[in-house]
């Protein structure tokens, strides 16, 4: 199986050559050692802007109290004819922008409901992980109420999640979630006191987001006694995996993660993908593009999303593409479907509910014969429902500044 990827690249000041190290035993930075977590609001008196946008964002908004957040519940759970719960059995609401689940408190566990809500669509749709849909399913009674939030999802959906008491120093993804313990910091605010991703090497830069957008399993399972859906025991500033593994793929194979080619084709994936591209071998980050603080952006991206391409890659440019204008690249007229570098490049071909997709990350442009071969989805049938691979790949060959050994 041949892979191939796009050949246009950013220029980061992480060296290539760390690529293919590995990277030695790492410990956390003696003053993240000693610090305690203080929760996100003790940031607030000195980063008060950037508190102000990361708190209408999905990541401080993932998982609500409906007690606290009345209106944290999107629809009317007397339309629910899946499996009916009341408000009352609803402790916490994970979700709001593609699908909406609902946690219910056993002890001091939380259970999904067997129930949610499809928000893009409107409309009620089971929730239940069957056999061969996650690694975990047969680890686990087939029975939603036993199968605790506290393995399969708490630990990234939090600040300092103990596996002992199942207690969190806050919900969602605070701000310590990617800075580390902020109470030295807080206490003596220098750089020297608090992790920051924008000063590490692009691994562990990387790391501070795959650690949760990712598929994969702790090295060791279970944990006393429980089988863990997210790294255990990880946190910013030390080697991720010492304690997590990505999803293993055998290419040519489809499996629950996987396109035979390694593209993902589930959500929460996005690291999987990022680390097999070019993007990644040459030092970009995640927050090259991203800004988890908060932008008036789609997915919180720095900028639309072209202009963050086009800022590296464009007519003239090293990094591509060769033509002297886009239009000439993509074949599509400026402002309609497929003339957005993410329309080709991160097809959204990755499943998060139902037909709603996300972006891949692997920046590959996936041909029309590997639809055929593989069956992995192609960008130009997709949006072109009613024409053939076939019509695709004609099409391809007629495009003077298409490589003719870049078809298959």
């Amino acid at each position: 199986m041949r892979r191939y990827f796009i050949a246009g690249v950013f220029i980061f000041a992480a060296a290539e050559g760390l690529a293919g190290q590995a990277q030695p035993p790492r410990t956390a930075p003696q003053a993240l050692t000693a610090a305690k977590y203080v929760g996100s609001r003790a940031c607030q008196t000195c980063h008060a802007d950037i508190y102000a946008r990361w708190q209408k964002t999905p990541m401080a908004n993932v998982v609500r109290d409906p007690r606290e957040h009345p209106d944290a519940i999107i629809p009317d759970l007397a339309t629910n004819t899946v499996n009916k719960f009341t408000r009352d059995d609803v402790a916490l609401v994970y979700g709001s922008i593609w699908k909406q689940r609902y946690f219910t408190k056993i002890g001091d566990d939380y259970y999904p409901q067997a129930a949610q809500w499809d928000v893009m669509n409107h409309v009620w749709r089971p929730y239940f992980v069957a056999n061969g849909t996650d690694w975990w399913a047969t680890l686990y009674p087939p029975d939603n109420m036993k199968r605790p939030t506290s393995a399969t999802c708490d630990g990234c959906h939090s600040v300092n999640f103990s596996i002992q008491d199942h207690t969190v120093t806050e919900w969602n993804v605070g701000c310590e979630r990617c800075h580390g313990p902020g109470s030295e910091h807080v206490a003596r605010p220098t750089r020297a006191n608090i992790f920051n991703a924008a000063r590490q090497d692009y691994v562990h830069a990387n790391d501070t987001c795959i650690q949760c957008h990712s598929q994969g399993r702790p090295l060791s399972n279970p944990i006393e006694g429980k089988y863990y859906d997210w790294p255990v025991g990880f946190h910013v500033g030390l080697n991720l995996a010492d304690y997590w593994q990505l999803e293993e793929h055998k290419l040519g194979e489809t499996s629950f993660t996987h396109f035979p080619d390694g593209t993902a084709h589930k959500n929460r994936m996005q690291g999987n993908d990022f680390v097999q591209s070019v993007m990644y071998r040459r030092g970009v980050t995640c927050f090259s593009c991203h800004d988890v603080h908060g932008t008036a952006n789609y997915a919180q991206l720095r900028r639309p999303a072209n202009l963050i391409c086009l800022t590296c890659h464009g007519p003239g440019q090293p990094n591509g593409p060769r033509t002297a204008t886009i239009e000439e690249h993509t074949h599509h007229k400026a402002g309609t479907p497929g003339s957005e570098c993410v329309d080709c490049h991160m097809p959204q071909i990755q499943t998060t509910v139902a037909n709603i997709n996300v972006h891949a990350h692997t920046f590959e442009f996936i041909t029309p014969a590997m639809t055929d071969e593989y069956k992995i989805p192609n960008a130009c049938t997709t949006c072109h429902t009613d024409k053939t691979t076939a019509w695709a790949t004609e099409a391809l060959r007629r495009w003077p500044e298409r490589s003719p050994w870049r078809l298959e």
